[in-house]
């Protein structure tokens, strides 16, 4: 029951008080002081609870005649947590409904809405799932953000939140012997090239990690790097540049790499990530905007976004992200492209990279990098092999969740290869 209450308690984090979920799951006392498959069971809760928020919510309210209090957030979040092991987790009725409202009997909080919660979910675990499953495209997201993806993708948008209803699988890079380490690690090859893990394990334990032969990163994130070509020998400057897995795929490659970020706890994990992997790169803590120096033969801007390609892994970002978010972050993506073109030769490569899916971040930015006097150079097909479906007719790369259906899918990039002139 602890780990329903901790549950809860993360959901608030998030839902109330606009923490990210890595931020609550590592400043939330109740949920730190679970253990084992108690904190597994924990965050596997919170996760199912943000994931299908928007369908929960639904159901919830066809057996509430009226909403809790605004001062029972612990109440709506326990609840909430009830109705995901329900419908989410397939949590057998008995154990869902008793060990929630048990929990709530436990908390002054919320004990003044044990016999609600017990009524409204024996109604949940007899009538929810056919509500859920009556549910039209996209109700687990936030509206304002299904309708711009409907707007920009059309049909694909309904395969995108699709895929966004099951847990991701994870890919690593590899500095090497890719179909080896497949192999090695029971895992499959994606069509560009990254290992693709078909089993859950402890990343720590797996073989190749403690020798530093691989790195996590979703297949999608480790396709920005490639656009830069044969890098092998050039300065190579990475921008915004942690947690750090294209800085290792460029050093792997060769280069000489500068990696600069604002974040010293970010990069913490860059420098343990080269360590461990035996790579080289030099790491500077500054703001991108900020930061000078000798100009480089390529840059590569992975820059601060929305992150709505990415709400496979963060559901959260979903719910924290508003609409003027996606304003703020297009006039930041302007600037930081502007100060890229002061820290690379003339004629270098700029490789311009957002994990969202919000057009404003992606080929808007662009238009407006080349009416500001950069050239685009466009991938080719074979630039990047199995990269192919990829490629829009400009000549960028455009990824989201609904493509790979049969491998698992992967996550939202955009990324376009600029040239100053």
């Amino acid at each position: 029951m602890n780990a329903r209450l901790a549950a809860a308690e993360l959901l608030v984090a998030v839902m109330e008080k606009g923490r990210s979920l890595d931020e609550a799951l590592s400043e939330t006392r109740s949920f730190n002081a679970l253990e084992g498959r108690d904190r597994a069971f924990a965050r596997a809760l919170v996760t199912a609870a943000l994931r299908r928020l928007g369908g929960i919510n639904a159901v919830l309210s066809r057996f509430l005649q009226k909403p809790l209090p605004e001062t029972a957030a612990l109440g709506r979040a326990l609840l909430h947590i009830g109705a995901a092991q329900l419908l989410v987790l397939g949590t057998p009725a008995h154990a869902a409904v008793g060990e929630t409202v048990e929990a709530a009997k436990q908390w002054r909080e919320t004990r003044g809405f044990a016999n609600l919660m017990n009524a409204v979910l024996r109604r949940v675990a007899r009538e929810g799932a056919d509500i859920m499953a009556a549910l039209p495209p996209g109700a687990d997201l936030p509206a304002w953000l299904y309708t711009r993806w409907r707007a920009a993708y059309g049909a694909d948008a309904e395969r995108i939140a699709a895929a966004l209803l099951h847990e991701p699988p994870l890919d690593l890079s590899v500095k090497s012997n890719a179909e080896d380490w497949a192999a090695k690690l029971l895992g499959v090859l994606t069509p560009t090239g990254s290992v693709r893990l078909t089993q859950a394990a402890p990343i720590d334990e797996l073989p190749g990690f403690a020798d530093g032969a691989w790195w996590v990163q979703d297949a999608a994130a480790a396709l920005p790097a490639r656009l830069l070509g044969e890098v092998r020998g050039k300065r190579v400057l990475d921008l915004c540049a942690a947690p750090g897995g294209k800085t290792l795929q460029l050093a792997a490659a060769g280069a000489h790499v500068t990696a600069v970020d604002k974040s010293q706890a970010r990069l913490k994990r860059l420098r343990e990530n080269l360590e461990r992997t035996k790579l080289s790169a030099e790491v500077i803590c500054a703001d991108a905007l900020e930061f000078r120096a000798a100009p480089f033969d390529a840059v590569l801007l992975d820059a601060p976004c929305t992150s709505t390609g990415t709400l496979r892994r963060h559901p959260d970002v979903a719910w924290l992200r508003r609409p003027s978010d996606i304003r703020a972050l297009s006039e930041l993506q302007q600037r930081l492209v502007a100060a890229a073109a002061e820290l690379l030769k003339p004629g270098g490569i700029l490789v311009y990279a957002v994990c969202s899916l919000e057009p404003e971040e992606g080929p808007a930015i662009v238009s407006e990098a080349l009416r500001q006097g950069w050239r685009r150079a466009p991938l080719r097909a074979g630039d990047i092999p199995g990269a192919e479906h990829f490629i829009t007719g400009d000549g960028d790369l455009r990824t989201h969740p609904g493509q790979w259906p049969e491998i698992g899918g992967l996550d939202g990039f955009y990324a376009a290869r600029l040239q100053r002139v």
